[in-house]
């Protein structure tokens, strides 16, 4: 254990016990694992991918991964955030295979918040209809708003999952919000 370790406090894991079964080779404490988790697990992926069946390979993918992987998880944080990364890192992978082309901020200049969505009119947007606009958004936009608003990664922690800087995933999270407020406004009849 290097001096490093041993200063970083140890998370409390409310399923440490399940977890030590499964280094042990547990098949049972492996399954029980996936119950606890598959389901947020597969929401995540969902919403990165956008599509049921890339989610459940996703998902499929990202378990196995951590099985096999499970002597790596230091304890540090929940089980659940460092199988989350594993969740995110495989859903962009198979995001990125389908090529997202992420504008860069060079061409734009310096990025600004006057797109920031009006506390007032804020409530007049029915979840069911933001998803649907959601899920119109080019692929780079969607990818990196999930990401900051559905997911948590704050900006510095998309630009190293995805490959690009702090600046652009600013940029890309600001021109999403607008593109997904022109959606909402034009092709799903919102007043706005």
């Amino acid at each position: 254990m290097t001096d490093l370790e041993s200063t970083v406090p140890k998370y409390q894991n409310l399923h440490q016990d399940i977890i030590d079964d499964c280094l042990g080779g547990s098949r049972k404490a492996q399954y029980e694992l996936y119950k606890l988790y598959s389901k947020a697990m597969y929401n995540t992926a969902l919403r990165i991918t956008n599509d049921e069946m890339e989610a459940e390979d996703v998902l499929q993918e990202s378990f196995v991964s951590a099985f096999r992987n499970l002597e790596s998880y230091k304890g540090t944080a929940s089980f659940g955030s460092w199988l989350k990364r594993i969740v995110v890192n495989n859903a962009i992978n198979l995001v990125k295979k389908r090529r997202i082309d992420f504008e860069s901020v060079d061409d734009y200049g310096e990025f600004d918040d006057r797109y920031e969505i009006d506390p007032a009119l804020e409530n007049q947007y029915d979840v069911t209809k933001v998803k649907r606009g959601i899920e119109e958004l080019p692929e780079g936009y969607k990818v990196v708003l999930t990401l900051y608003l559905l997911e948590g990664y704050d900006h510095k922690e998309i630009g190293e999952i995805l490959g690009i800087t702090e600046s652009t995933s600013k940029s890309q999270f600001n021109r999403s919000k607008k593109k997904l407020r022109e959606i909402l406004k034009d092709h799903l009849q919102y007043a706005g």
